[in-house]
């Protein structure tokens, strides 16, 4: 991962945590109203892919005991990692494209409500995603994928000095590249080609010669409906729709999405899909069924969009009726490290993805509450508006200090913690009880996103190796590591939600 230079290590803050009174009077610890759901509190696990679906994106034990382990801590709510939307082949994410998933996510909401004591709310964040390509072999690439035309030939010309290579067959031109030192490529293939040949094929949604994503803004508005019918049906309690980070929605808000459609070049066309997408799913699931969004307020690349666009769309989401907005930062595909032969870029390994998940190799801001300036901006326009809408800020919130301290001086209304929680799925709930010395503290050096990053099950250094001879516990598939984090031992009973805990 891309790191600042000059690198600064941080300590993670010291913390004083509160006693059981001081909780119960904290703003944290309050109820808050989004859309049609109250939350008992304004805590909030957002989002994390786990890597523990089938390979054909269906429900495990594995994804019941992770979402089951969180709820025991009882957070307000719990947003299911990112699900996709279509009926295609993803790998190990969980998928609603289809009715067949239905069972399986019901399963999923019920073992939630069961080991939280019906106190967490759960709500699904629903995705699409274009094609991304894995990065090829060199000689594979010129055999095989590359588009020999006319242009290539005239370039090979031009290098040569000469017009033999016009009259070149195919099969001669992917010889020569074939073998070809790198200046030379550079000047014959074209800047996607290079992309393509370097980094792996990925589709962009200004790939208007492509007939499927011409026609996204025909297609999208039902695939999320009718992913957002499925989760009302199965039991969630709302549905978050991506609008962040590499995917497809992201790059309709993007400011480099210059399609001339109507679908991009100035705000308004930027924003128009994702609202229509919203107008589709509240006309299918009902004005009493919770429908939030996730976005970045920074893309932190060149030419994306930055916080004045995000205050932008944050007021009209919130105009038009979204129940939540979430903020996140960064994780783009377009300054990600070039991945290895064999393997598909990964969009949170250059500075945007630094900046969506800082670590403690950081710059003299360090990473606590580094991305929380820009939920503090949504807001403020939101609620000069006269929108009340609740912002959830998050990134690198690891002590209820800094959580208070933000709902506090009103930068958010709900303060979400994914990595902390990670760490320690109890810590909520240690902290409303006075217990916050137990804690178990993230050290923000990103292990569980390496771990992400190559497609392994996810899990937290500071308890994947502990205690492996317990009996019963599932464990990764190279036996190496547990899958969860043991049981928190209170009053001399386990911290299973709902058990000898007020109701």
């Amino acid at each position: 991962m891309w790191h600042p230079e000059p690198t600064v290590r941080h300590s993670i803050p010291e913390a004083r945590w509160p006693t059981a009174d001081e909780a119960a009077r904290a703003l944290l610890f309050r109820p808050v109203r989004v859309g049609a759901l109250t939350l008992e509190s304004r805590t909030w696990v957002p989002a994390m892919v786990p890597w523990r679906a089938t390979a054909d994106g269906f429900v495990t034990r594995e994804n019941l005991e992770w979402y089951g382990r969180f709820a025991a801590g009882r957070p307000g709510a719990i947003v299911v990692e990112a699900t996709g939307i279509r009926d295609i082949p993803s790998g190990p994410l969980l998928r609603i494209g289809h009715d067949r998933f239905i069972p399986g996510l019901k399963e999923l909401v019920e073992t939630v409500r069961r080991e939280s004591g019906g106190h967490t709310r759960l709500l699904i964040q629903i995705i699409d995603f274009l094609s991304v390509k894995r990065r090829p072999d060199k000689s594979k690439y010129f055999e095989r994928f590359l588009a020999v035309t006319d242009r290539h030939r005239r370039a090979l010309s031009e290098l040569s000095e000469g017009e033999c290579w016009l009259a070149r067959e195919e099969r001669e031109v992917r010889a020569f590249l074939k073998g070809a030192p790198d200046d030379v490529i550079e000047r014959v293939l074209d800047e996607r080609e290079l992309e393509s040949l370097r980094f792996g094929y990925r589709e962009r949604v200004t790939d208007v010669h492509l007939p499927h994503v011409r026609n996204l803004p025909k297609v999208l508005p039902a695939l999320f409906a009718d992913a957002a019918r499925r989760a009302r049906e199965a039991g969630f309690d709302g549905v978050e729709l991506h609008y962040a980070h590499a995917y497809t929605m992201a790059s309709f808000l993007s400011r480099r999405n210059d399609r001339r459609d109507g679908y991009g070049g100035s705000r308004e066309g930027r924003v128009r899909l994702p609202l229509e997408v919203y107008a589709a799913v509240r006309a299918r699931v009902g004005g009493d069924y919770t429908v939030g969004v996730r976005f970045l307020g920074d893309e932190v690349i060149g030419g994306g969009s930055r916080i004045e666009d995000a205050v932008y769309y944050g007021v009209e989401f919130a105009r038009t009726g979204l129940d939540f907005l979430s903020v996140s930062k960064g994780g783009k595909f377009e300054d990600a490290k070039q991945p290895k032969v064999g393997q598909a870029v990964y969009p949170y390994t250059g500075r945007s993805g630094y900046e969506c998940m800082p670590t403690v190799l950081s710059d003299g801001r360090g990473p606590f509450g580094r991305n929380l300036p820009l939920a503090r901006e949504i807001k403020r326009a939101v609620n000069a508006a006269g929108l009340k809408t609740p912002v959830v800020a998050t990134g690198g919130v690891g002590t209820f200090e800094l959580a208070e301290e933000i709902l506090r001086r009103g930068d958010a209304d709900i303060v979400g913690a994914a990595r902390q929680s990670l760490a320690d799925p109890d810590w909520f709930l240690k902290v409303k009880l006075g217990r916050g010395d137990e804690v178990r503290r993230c050290t923000y050096t990103n292990y569980c996103e390496a771990l992400d990053q190559m497609h392994k099950q996810v899990t937290c250094k500071l308890w994947d190796r502990v205690a492996l001879g317990e009996q019963g516990i599932a464990l990764s598939n190279d036996g190496r590591r547990r899958l969860l984090p043991p049981r928190w031992e209170k009053g001399g009973e386990k911290g299973k939600g709902g058990k000898g805990e007020e109701e």
